[in-house]
């Protein structure tokens, strides 16, 4: 059980004990640096103050993405592990990320990151650098007339061609939750509503545990532990600041991203789709379909604001329609077809020259990839021998402006203050496991009193995560037909059992215990083993993070959702003041998703 009944328990076991080590944030990287470290055999409290992948890790592209546009500033190393990064994602939660090629048209237009022939040969890179040699999904080139065919609705003025490569589609807040689900299952404790209000210390000044507060009840705890990392993301600097023995010099700078999801029959696209802004910023866009959605983002903008709440604003609307109402001239979108949105904040690293995963970024500005671009035709057909190739390509590396804030690195950085405290920072979602398996070599080095022995963390699952990651389909069949015989109908089965992987028996189980009012029995048993099994503790966390019914299946959310407060109120026992809070939490959030407030300022 993984449950608030059990959540009073469970904080009392933080106060009651002294811990190997404590993890303040309950992010993706939060929860890897839980499951590896709960795996080795340290006891593990993780605290996090909002609900577990709430802050960042819920609100990403939602694709495990191999980077390919890095490959433009020959990138190598970044690509190579994050494309490496994606396979042990893939094999470790084989029903998290799903296979889906992506389409990447050419444009003949200024600021290109790919022509014809560049991005041929960044894809053959790519597909060296993860291992794809053949079959379905080696990249390919398609013509103009067949990228239109596939997506009529595409600009075709200046379209010239394009490729297909591999990608992968990802439920991040599910990896978050899954990875936790782990940990705990091999003995860490996890808490959300936790929040850190002090970085305590011994008597020789070094970090002893914090301080912290459950925001549920107002109850402050002391949390002992022999070492500490801070894993808070774009809030490391704001923990640093808890720490009164360590120096507070910035070390992120955090940008901002948004996404907006309008209906599949509004902006028709057959798979994911990958292009330049046209806009000349260095910026390209993913077009996504999903669940019977698309869904096109990001942005990139430094961001000064409320770390607790980003919003989406008037001029990050403005700026996506503007692009995608470009590429698809015949759409027309406006703020008013946009069915839901979010908006979240990457960890960047300020200072480039951090990174601990052994990359180091580079820009190459279009003039310059273009000199080396020649010079490699001229070295194929003999016309200049490899040292002049390799000597073009160091004199043409340069770094781009510090000013664009989509040049910072997406690099990761470990740093081990001088009182103990270990800093794990930046880095891309897909990096995650790598970051925490970097992080743990360090943390058993810094315990060398006990005799830990680190997993092997690129082959172990995390929960729901236990069959053949080589036969995906084949076993999400075989739990699909469980779920049938339970009388699911096969949608819903198969919804169970993508969501929920090798843990899809156990929400199969719940069965006998009935339909919640105004739910499905589908939806009942999901809604039951989120509150019993997965920390979901409000209507938000649920409908939002456990599951996507806000983002994409925002028609059934809304007829469902008063269904939910009441089941969970049932669940939990709440009083009516209590119901009416999260009622209005709820209907609060639906209403900033849905962008209620600024379509209603259109209108004026």
């Amino acid at each position: 059980m993984f449950s608030f009944r059990e959540r009073t328990k469970l904080i009392q076991k933080l106060s009651d004990q002294t811990f190997d080590l404590v993890i303040i944030g309950g992010g993706i990287t939060g929860a890897g640096v839980a499951l590896q470290a709960a795996a080795s055999g340290l006891s593990v409290a993780l605290v996090e103050m909002q609900d577990f992948a709430e802050g960042t890790s819920s609100r990403s592209t939602k694709l495990v993405h191999g980077g390919i546009r890095y490959l433009k500033t020959f990138d190598v190393e970044v690509v190579s592990d994050t494309v490496g990064e994606r396979a042990i994602i893939q094999k470790i939660a084989p029903h998290i990320p799903k296979a889906d090629p992506m389409i990447l048209p050419i444009f003949d237009e200024p600021g290109s990151t790919f022509n014809l022939f560049s991005v041929k040969i960044a894809m053959d890179l790519y597909d060296h650098l993860a291992g794809i040699t053949g079959g379905r999904y080696a990249n390919y080139m398609l013509s103009k007339a067949e990228i239109l065919e596939r997506e009529p609705q595409l600009e075709s003025e200046g379209l010239l061609g394009g490729g297909v490569y591999l990608d992968y589609r990802n439920n991040d807040a599910r990896l978050v939750i899954e990875n936790i689900k782990q940990a705990v299952a091999d003995g860490a404790i996890a808490v959300s509503r936790m929040k850190v209000e002090e970085i305590l210390h011994d008597e020789e000044g070094q970090v002893s545990g914090v301080r912290a507060t459950d925001l549920l009840n107002d109850q402050t705890i002391t949390i002992n532990s022999r070492l500490l990392i801070n894993t808070a993301g774009p809030w490391s600097d704001i923990v640093k600041k808890l720490d009164q023995k360590i120096d507070h010099k910035p070390h992120m700078r955090p940008t901002k991203g948004v996404h907006l999801v309008v209906d599949g029959e509004k902006l028709k696209v057959p798979q994911p789709t990958y292009f330049d802004t046209g806009e000349n910023d260095g910026r390209m866009i993913f077009v996504i379909p999903r669940e019977n959605k698309t869904y096109f983002g990001t942005t990139d903008t430094d961001y000064q604001g409320d770390y607790d709440h980003p919003r989406v604003e008037k001029e990050d609307v403005d700026y996506l329609l503007k692009i995608v109402n470009r590429r698809y001239p015949e759409v027309d979108l406006t703020i008013h077809d946009i069915e839901a949105a979010w908006a979240g904040l990457r960890p960047l690293i300020s200072d480039a020259s951090g990174d601990y995963n052994g990359t180091k970024k580079e820009k190459i500005s279009d003039a310059n990839f273009e000199k080396i671009i020649q010079a490699a035709k001229d070295y194929a057909n003999g016309k200049q021998s490899r040292p002049k190739v390799e000597k073009t390509i160091v004199a043409a590396a340069k770094e781009e402006p510090d000013d664009n804030p989509s040049a910072v690195s997406r690099g990761s950085d470990l740093t081990v203050a001088e009182d103990g405290l270990l800093i794990l920072s930046g880095g891309k979602l897909t990096d995650y496991r790598l970051m925490a398996a970097g992080a743990m070599k360090k943390i058993i080095s810094l315990l060398p009193d006990q005799n830990f022995q680190l997993i092997d963390s690129e082959n172990y699952p995390v929960s729901g995560g236990r069959f053949d990651p080589e036969k995906v389909e084949e076993e999400l069949e075989k739990i699909t037909l469980e779920g049938e015989k339970q009388g699911l109908s096969t949608e819903d089965s198969q919804y169970i059992a993508e969501l929920y992987g090798s843990n899809a028996p156990k929400v199969f189980a719940l069965k006998d215990q009935g339909s919640f009012k105004g739910l499905t029995l589908a939806e009942s048993m999901a809604l039951r083993y989120a509150m019993d099994a997965e920390m979901t503790l409000t209507p938000v966390d649920y409908l939002l993070r456990r599951t996507n019914y806000m983002l994409f299946i925002s028609h059934r959310l809304m007829e469902i959702k008063d269904a939910v407060v009441d089941a969970m109120a049932e669940y939990f026992a709440w009083n009516l003041t209590m119901k009416e809070a999260y009622q209005t939490e709820l209907d609060q959030q639906i209403r900033e998703t849905q962008l209620m407030d600024l379509k209603k300022q259109q209108k004026l």
